[in-house]
Protein backbone atom coordinates (compact mmCIF):
# COMPACT_ATOMS: atom_id res chain seq x y z
CA UNK A 1 0.00 0.00 0.00
CA UNK A 2 1.52 3.16 -1.39
CA UNK A 3 0.11 5.67 1.39
CA UNK A 4 0.97 3.36 4.22
CA UNK A 5 4.53 3.59 3.27
CA UNK A 6 4.37 7.09 2.88
CA UNK A 7 3.16 7.22 6.18
CA UNK A 8 5.30 4.93 7.70
CA UNK A 9 8.50 6.69 6.29
CA UNK A 10 7.18 10.48 7.34
CA UNK A 11 6.84 8.95 10.82
CA UNK A 12 10.69 7.31 10.80
CA UNK A 13 11.96 10.47 9.53
CA UNK A 14 10.47 13.39 10.67
CA UNK A 15 7.91 12.00 13.63
CA UNK A 16 4.94 13.11 11.62
CA UNK A 17 1.98 13.04 14.13
CA UNK A 18 -0.94 13.21 11.25
CA UNK A 19 1.11 10.37 9.56
CA UNK A 20 1.07 8.28 12.98
CA UNK A 21 -2.53 9.09 13.46
CA UNK A 22 -3.61 7.98 9.87
CA UNK A 23 -1.74 4.80 10.31
CA UNK A 24 -3.84 3.98 13.82
CA UNK A 25 -7.21 4.87 12.05
CA UNK A 26 -6.33 2.61 9.08
CA UNK A 27 -5.54 -0.39 11.71
CA UNK A 28 -6.94 0.21 14.85
CA UNK A 29 -10.14 -1.73 13.99
CA UNK A 30 -8.76 -4.51 12.91
CA UNK A 31 -6.49 -4.96 15.71
CA UNK A 32 -8.94 -4.10 18.97
CA UNK A 33 -11.19 -7.28 17.32
CA UNK A 34 -8.21 -9.24 17.39
CA UNK A 35 -7.35 -8.19 21.10
CA UNK A 36 -11.28 -7.99 22.16
CA UNK A 37 -11.36 -11.74 21.25
CA UNK A 38 -8.82 -13.23 23.23
CA UNK A 39 -9.61 -11.17 25.99
CA UNK A 40 -13.32 -11.07 26.09
CA UNK A 41 -13.12 -7.05 27.91
CA UNK A 42 -13.49 -3.90 26.13
CA UNK A 43 -11.26 -2.00 28.79
CA UNK A 44 -8.74 -4.72 28.60
CA UNK A 45 -8.98 -5.15 24.67
CA UNK A 46 -8.87 -1.08 24.44
CA UNK A 47 -5.98 -0.68 26.98
CA UNK A 48 -4.09 -3.86 25.36
CA UNK A 49 -4.65 -2.32 21.80
CA UNK A 50 -3.48 1.28 23.41
CA UNK A 51 -0.34 -0.87 24.34
CA UNK A 52 0.32 -2.70 21.23
CA UNK A 53 0.44 0.87 18.84
CA UNK A 54 2.52 2.33 21.50
CA UNK A 55 5.07 -0.62 20.79
CA UNK A 56 4.59 -0.28 17.09
CA UNK A 57 5.41 3.44 17.42
CA UNK A 58 8.48 2.77 19.96
CA UNK A 59 9.69 0.28 17.41
CA UNK A 60 8.72 1.35 14.13
CA UNK A 61 12.60 3.10 13.59
CA UNK A 62 13.80 -0.44 12.92
CA UNK A 63 10.73 -1.28 10.99
CA UNK A 64 12.22 -2.67 7.43
CA UNK A 65 9.44 -3.31 4.47
CA UNK A 66 11.97 -5.37 2.89
CA UNK A 67 12.01 -7.97 5.85
CA UNK A 68 8.18 -8.21 6.47
CA UNK A 69 4.84 -6.24 5.03
CA UNK A 70 3.56 -3.84 7.54
CA UNK A 71 0.66 -5.62 8.50
CA UNK A 72 2.18 -8.73 9.33
CA UNK A 73 4.90 -6.99 11.56
CA UNK A 74 1.65 -5.11 13.49
CA UNK A 75 0.18 -8.24 14.09
CA UNK A 76 3.94 -10.09 15.47
CA UNK A 77 3.74 -7.49 17.87
CA UNK A 78 0.12 -7.37 19.12
CA UNK A 79 0.47 -11.43 19.25
CA UNK A 80 3.67 -11.23 21.44
CA UNK A 81 1.51 -8.35 23.50
CA UNK A 82 -0.89 -10.55 23.78
CA UNK A 83 0.99 -13.43 24.96
CA UNK A 84 2.78 -11.28 27.57
CA UNK A 85 -0.21 -9.80 28.94
CA UNK A 86 -2.16 -13.89 29.17
CA UNK A 87 1.07 -14.41 30.99
CA UNK A 88 0.93 -12.14 33.71
CA UNK A 89 -2.94 -12.15 33.93
CA UNK A 90 -4.63 -14.68 32.47
CA UNK A 91 -7.85 -12.74 31.94
CA UNK A 92 -11.10 -14.55 30.99
CA UNK A 93 -11.55 -15.19 26.88
CA UNK A 94 -14.95 -14.53 25.40
CA UNK A 95 -15.94 -17.80 22.86
CA UNK A 96 -15.98 -16.04 18.94
CA UNK A 97 -19.20 -17.36 19.17
CA UNK A 98 -20.58 -15.94 22.66
CA UNK A 99 -22.95 -13.34 20.62
CA UNK A 100 -24.40 -15.92 18.28
CA UNK A 101 -25.46 -18.84 21.21
CA UNK A 102 -28.85 -19.62 20.69
CA UNK A 103 -31.51 -18.44 22.87
CA UNK A 104 -32.73 -21.62 24.14
CA UNK A 105 -29.32 -22.78 24.91
CA UNK A 106 -28.98 -23.35 28.52
CA UNK A 107 -27.21 -21.31 31.23
CA UNK A 108 -25.54 -24.64 32.46
CA UNK A 109 -23.74 -25.60 28.85
CA UNK A 110 -23.19 -21.71 28.24
CA UNK A 111 -21.44 -21.81 31.70
CA UNK A 112 -19.57 -24.92 30.43
CA UNK A 113 -18.54 -23.60 26.99
CA UNK A 114 -16.71 -20.82 29.10
CA UNK A 115 -15.05 -22.74 31.71
CA UNK A 116 -12.94 -24.99 28.78
CA UNK A 117 -12.42 -21.94 26.89
CA UNK A 118 -10.65 -20.63 29.93
CA UNK A 119 -9.12 -23.89 30.44
CA UNK A 120 -7.92 -24.59 26.82
CA UNK A 121 -6.23 -20.70 27.27
CA UNK A 122 -4.67 -21.45 30.49
CA UNK A 123 -3.23 -25.10 28.47
CA UNK A 124 -2.13 -22.73 25.40
CA UNK A 125 -0.91 -19.76 27.45
CA UNK A 126 1.97 -22.32 28.68
CA UNK A 127 2.99 -23.40 25.79
CA UNK A 128 5.80 -21.40 23.89
CA UNK A 129 5.44 -18.28 21.78
CA UNK A 130 5.65 -19.41 18.87
CA UNK A 131 2.81 -21.80 18.97
CA UNK A 132 0.66 -19.73 20.65
CA UNK A 133 1.44 -16.90 18.09
CA UNK A 134 -0.11 -19.69 15.84
CA UNK A 135 -2.96 -20.66 17.29
CA UNK A 136 -3.87 -16.91 17.69
CA UNK A 137 -3.73 -15.83 14.56
CA UNK A 138 -5.27 -19.08 13.23
CA UNK A 139 -8.18 -18.52 15.87
CA UNK A 140 -8.58 -15.33 16.62
CA UNK A 141 -6.69 -13.17 13.97
CA UNK A 142 -8.95 -15.47 11.20
CA UNK A 143 -5.44 -15.94 9.35
CA UNK A 144 -4.60 -18.49 6.71
CA UNK A 145 -1.80 -20.68 7.16
CA UNK A 146 0.07 -18.85 4.66
CA UNK A 147 -0.24 -15.26 6.08
CA UNK A 148 0.67 -16.90 9.64
CA UNK A 149 3.79 -18.81 7.87
CA UNK A 150 5.22 -15.80 6.58
CA UNK A 151 4.19 -13.71 9.58
CA UNK A 152 6.24 -16.29 11.79
CA UNK A 153 9.20 -16.80 9.22
CA UNK A 154 8.48 -20.42 8.48
CA UNK A 155 7.11 -22.62 5.90
CA UNK A 156 3.02 -23.27 5.42
CA UNK A 157 3.85 -26.41 6.06
CA UNK A 158 5.37 -26.09 9.78
CA UNK A 159 2.75 -24.12 10.58
CA UNK A 160 -0.15 -26.39 9.47
CA UNK A 161 1.25 -29.08 11.07
CA UNK A 162 1.97 -27.21 14.56
CA UNK A 163 -1.59 -26.44 14.04
CA UNK A 164 -2.80 -29.48 13.88
CA UNK A 165 -1.03 -31.22 16.68
CA UNK A 166 -1.68 -28.15 18.59
CA UNK A 167 -5.53 -28.97 18.02
CA UNK A 168 -4.61 -32.61 18.52
CA UNK A 169 -3.11 -32.21 21.97
CA UNK A 170 -6.16 -29.94 23.08
CA UNK A 171 -8.66 -32.46 22.39
CA UNK A 172 -6.52 -35.13 24.29
CA UNK A 173 -6.13 -32.74 26.72
CA UNK A 174 -9.18 -31.84 27.09
CA UNK A 175 -12.02 -34.65 25.32
CA UNK A 176 -13.35 -36.52 28.83
CA UNK A 177 -14.54 -33.16 29.80
CA UNK A 178 -17.33 -33.15 27.34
Amino acid sequence: MEQESKWIRDIQRIGSRQAAEQLVERYYDEIYVFVYRQTGHKEDAMDLTQNIFLAVFRALPSYDPKKAAFRTWLYRIATNKVIDTRRRFCPVTTPLEETELPVQEDFVSQTHDRELLERIENYVTGLSPSLQAVFRLRLYGEWSFGEIAAALGQSEPAVKSQYYRLLGRIREEFDSDG
